[in-house]
């Protein structure tokens, strides 16, 4: 049975259901939403599966202290589309899914918790496969390997191709070259100064890429321990409260998504936004705030694309080399993106997901 989604409502109390949400556009239809608890653990865990015409559902699982059911919902169907749409542009056999645990990882997380959740997966049949994601880690996928087939993103020694931060802060730092060369005429970030907000996983090797290129970072994150490790490894680097705001060149988004509200987008000085975040805009009226500034944004499901395409290389057996190559044609797709929305006088996100959705009308 396909799931529209068609209303939503935070309050849980009025009994708005997932059949009956206006939020989401009516073509956003998912084929699958399965809700699990572990008493035991106190697991409570949500899985939905998009699409699944490119091949199964793939997509991280997220361990995040949710304000309350309704937001953990909301949260996993708009990254579990948008890992349709990633999957599609990226050129990877796979369809769009996405988990999310609801509650504090650095309280709650116990090996325990995470092979219940692993069982969960299992009973999918492989129609979803799961990865890292915000508070989850290699680690921890290995432990989710002792009770599911279908996971991907594991230590080297547990046969997984490891961490995908590394390459999916390669993918977003070819998007932001490909940007700058749309703004500035040139590839290179030498002399910019890029504002990194969320300095974790991502955001740390984008930081190092960054320096490597000559560009002057300043990074922010609500994690001490984040800034510290940056600040001790990268002295050159300040650090900030904040960064949207600041005077910088580009905005990196590389934490939680929904920063870029109309409110925000005053403020921004940037004339590049690209960063690791998903769902960055509020809505999609914002990207048309972004467009009548003269700001360039790359579709984050276009830039961040990288740690997909390793774990799709993962399950197919593809060399290193290879994977990195395939990531760095980001570059490629994004000017192809950027063009297109010039020559054709639409929004970048509109270019995006016009070639996306052809990948997936030839599949259909």
């Amino acid at each position: 049975m396909t799931l529209t989604a068609e209303r939503y409502d935070t309050e849980l109390h009025r009994n708005v259901g997932v059949f009956e949400r206006t939020d989401f556009p009516a073509d956003s239809a998912h084929e699958q939403v399965t809700f699990f608890q572990d008493p035991a653990t106190g697991l409570k865990a949500i899985i939905a599966i998009h699409d699944t015409t490119l091949g199964p559902a793939l997509g991280g699982t997220r361990y995040y202290p949710y304000a309350d059911e309704a937001a953990a919902l909301k949260d996993v169907l708009r990254l579990s589309r948008g890992m349709t749409y990633k999957s599609a542009i990226a050129g990877v056999d796979l369809g769009g899914g996405k988990a999310v645990i609801i509650g504090d990882p650095a309280t709650g997380k116990s090996e325990a918790l995470l092979e219940a959740y692993a069982r969960f997966v299992q009973t999918l049949g492989g129609r979803y496969i799961t990865a890292g994601d915000v508070g989850t880690n290699s680690d921890d996928l290995d432990v989710m390997g002792r009770a599911t087939d279908y996971v991907v993103g594991c230590n080297t020694a547990a046969g997984g191709s490891g961490d995908s931060a590394p390459m999916t802060a390669l993918g977003v730092f070819h998007g932001m070259r490909a940007a700058a060369q749309a703004k500035w005429g040139s590839p290179s970030l030498a002399g910019r100064t890029v504002g990194v907000e969320g300095a974790g996983k991502v955001g740390y090797q984008l930081i190092k890429l960054l320096l490597a290129d000559g560009a002057s970072v300043v990074a922010t994150d609500v994690n001490a321990a984040a800034l510290e490790r940056v600040a001790r490894d990268y002295r050159e680097v300040t650090i900030a409260p904040a960064v949207i705001d600041r005077a910088v060149d580009v905005y990196a988004p590389c934490a939680m998504g929904a920063t870029l509200t109309g409110e925000s987008v005053a403020a921004i000085t940037a004339e590049v936004i690209c960063g690791a975040a998903n769902n960055q805009l509020a809505d999609t009226a914002v990207e048309h705030d972004l467009a009548d500034r003269g700001i360039i944004w790359v579709p984050d499901y276009v830039a961040n694309g990288g740690g997909l395409i390793q774990v799709a290389g993962e399950r197919l057996g593809t060399s290193t080399k290879d994977v990195r190559t395939q990531v760095e044609k980001i570059f490629a797709t994004v000017v192809q993106i950027l063009d297109v929305a010039k020559r054709e006088g639409i929004l970048a996100g509109a270019a995006a997901d016009a070639v996306a959705e052809t990948r997936l009308a030839a599949a259909r």
